[in-house]
Formats: C-alpha cells, sequence, structure tokens
C-alpha cells in the first residue's frame, strides 16, 4: 500500500533532547528556526503529533504567516495542513473543543487512537468535527495512519514529534527524510525525552541516514542538518 513521503523535524540540545527530563517544554529552537519550521509547515499536506505532545501541548500546528498561508491558497490549498494526533487513549478531559489543536485554524483534524478510547469520547471530537479513526485495541497502528492518510489524499507529512512516536517511525522504516535542528545547549538526564525514546532499536530495525546538508544556523550557535533514508 502506498503511504505519504515522511518528514521528521525535531529541535533538540546537543545532547540529543528534546526537552528537560522535567518535560515543562524547554526553549531549544530560535527565531530563525521558527520560521524555518512555519516553511516546512506550509509545504506539506499534513503535520504530525504523537500522544504526549498532543496531551500535555495541544499545539496548534499551524502555518503562522500570513504570506505563507496566503501561498497556499493561491495555489488550491487549504490555509493550513492537515492536523494529526496518534495517541492511544484520550481522556473525558482530554482536549477541549476550543483548544488550539481542534479549534485553532481553519484546519481539517485527524485523530486515530485505539480501543483504549471511550466512545463518549469519541462522540465528542467528533462534534468537535474532528475525524477519529480508531485503530488498534491499545495503540493505533502507524502504517494504517499513513494509509488511510494517503486515501485522504496526503503525500507529503511533517512528523514534530514526541520521541515515544518517533522511534516508533524509525523502528518500523517509515521516515524518508531528517531535519535536526541542534541548540548551542546540554539537558542531560537519563529520563529526558530524545530524538527516539522508547526501548531501543535492534541493529536489523534501524536504518543509516545520507548526510544532505550541515549548516551553522543562526547567531546564537545552532546547527541544522538534513538527511535522508535509503530505500
Amino acid at each position: 500500500m502506498p503511504r505519504p513521503h515522511v518528514h521528521v523535524n525535531v529541535a533538540m540540545s546537543l545532547d540529543g533532547k528534546l526537552d528537560t527530563a522535567a518535560r515543562n517544554g524547554a526553549p531549544i529552537s530560535s527565531v530563525p528556526d521558527r520560521a524555518r519550521v512555519d516553511r516546512l509547515r506550509a509545504g506539506v499536506d499534513a503535520v504530525l503529533v504523537g500522544g504526549r505532545t498532543l496531551l500535555a501541548e495541544n499545539p496548534g500546528l499551524t502555518v503562522k504567516s500570513l504570506a505563507l498561508r496566503q501561498e497556499r491558497k493561491a495555489l488550491g490549498q487549504p490555509e493550513n495542513p492537515i492536523k494529526v494526533g496518534v495517541v492511544s487513549e484520550i481522556g473525558p478531559d482530554d482536549l477541549p473543543a476550543d483548544g488550539a489543536f481542534l479549534a485553532g485554524g481553519p484546519a481539517e483534524v485527524f485523530l486515530f487512537t485505539s480501543g483504549r478510547t471511550p466512545r463518549k469520547v469519541v462522540a465528542r471530537l467528533e462534534s468537535a468535527r474532528a475525524r477519529v479513526v480508531v485503530n488498534g485495541k491499545t495503540r493505533p497502528k502507524l502504517e494504517t495512519v499513513l494509509e488511510t492518510l494517503y486515501q485522504a489524499g496526503v503525500r507529503k507529512v511533517l512528523v514534530e514529534g514526541g520521541g515515544t512516536i518517533l522511534a516508533e517511525f524509525f523502528r518500523f522504516g517509515l521516515v524518508d527524510e531528517v531535519s535536526a535542528y541542534i541548540a548551542p545547549c546540554l539537558f542531560g538526564g537519563a529520563t529526558a525525552p530524545t530524538l527516539a525514546d522508547g526501548p531501543g532499536l535492534l541493529p536489523e530495525e534501524y536504518s543509516r541516514l545520507r548526510l544532505v546538508s550541515v549548516e551553522k544556523f543562526d547567531e546564537q550557535g545552532g546547527i541544522l542538518v538534513h538527511y535522508t533514508i535509503p530505500s
């Protein structure tokens, strides 16, 4: 089954952390990097995040620049890419209807969840105009997520985290390219989230990355690296 092109993008510390061990949203990106991410969002059909990021941060995932939104509209595209959340369980108080993820936009919203999410919650989210796909008994299957998005017309997906879902994308060989802004800071902490969390990858599960570019990106000393993953 065909799937969309998957581009993973993160901002991380020099030691590969996406946040501190406190997981309180430590600032990592610089102003130029945030503008770069906005351009990436404007160039894809969907932006995807995993459950921890979705429920803890309730992100808007929209294109911030008016000029970029207008460019999308001039090309016959929606103002914002589709927002996609992949989360094993959604509780009654999660994702309020007036929150950034559901209400920020305008944008189409897809939510992939498992049978652990109560039917009443599914109904509430659907009443907030989210397209909810219940997929799997305990956790959504990423292959099905990508197949469903492809069938909905999505050809390019930007995956923005967090570390748990990124690890699954890598483990199943579902990543085509990776961009990482590396900030000039160290977070440390064995429990701090990384680019690929979880139990780790076995030798037969990981792929060699092909370096495309490395550049000093901003005056703060940040570095931008870009890799592709050969098929």
